[in-house]
């Protein structure tokens, strides 16, 4: 299993959320922790980027994965549109 850790914006961007998405995104996040390469989970790298990108619904969850220490990094949350940016 995974450790998740979060960066302080994310908390913010979380808190924007409304509360049933947040609560699917936690489900996404602890599947993720229990086995980051599933394949249902639809995960794709970043073009460009050294970051990962969890789809849930209409909100992105864009994060780094470090295998060696089983670490998840997650970097931003946010809506489809303006996460890339």
């Amino acid at each position: 299993m995974y450790k998740i850790i979060f960066q302080r914006s994310v908390t913010k961007q979380l808190s924007r959320i409304p509360a049933n998405d947040r609560e699917r995104i936690s489900y996404k996040l602890f599947d993720l922790a229990k086995d980051p390469d599933n394949k249902a989970l639809d995960i794709t790298k970043l073009t460009g980027e050294p970051y990962l990108r969890l789809r849930v619904g209409k909100w992105r969850v864009v994060f780094d994965r470090d295998d060696t220490l089983r670490v998840i990094s997650v970097e931003k949350v946010g809506a489809r549109g303006g996460i890339y940016k």
